[in-house]
């Protein structure tokens, strides 16, 4: 991902967040600070093929499927996942320019850190 242009991810040093930016990354951020989403977003990236059905990702954990589907409906509006419906089950995959954003802005906190 290049940081030309004035983009989202300019190394913190040069330029901080702008406050819009702060607060959409904190969303991204909080809905990955629960377990079982950061364990559904593993799930579903770690799929050879991409995607993965709900159907799936259910029997994984020890909570009913209206909780799995809550955690699924945080981690598609924070913008990490994407879905699609297939006749009556509706199948995931991760959205990679949101998780790529998220791995640029730490690996300018962490080189940062490691030059000083």
């Amino acid at each position: 991902m290049s940081n030309q242009g004035g983009g989202c991810c300019e190394p913190l040093s040069e330029e901080p967040l702008a406050e819009e930016q702060a607060a959409e990354l904190a969303t991204v951020f909080k809905a990955l600070g629960d377990p079982v989403r950061l364990r559904l977003l593993s799930l579903i990236a770690s799929r050879p093929s991409g995607e993965v059905c709900v159907c799936e990702l259910t029997p994984a954990f020890d909570l009913s499927q209206p909780t799995i589907s809550h955690h699924l409906k945080l981690l598609r509006q924070a913008g990490l996942v994407d879905s699609e419906r297939r006749g009556t089950w509706v199948y995931y995959r991760v959205r990679p320019e949101t998780t790529d954003r998220m791995a640029a802005l730490l690996s300018s906190v962490s080189g940062d850190r490691a030059a000083v």
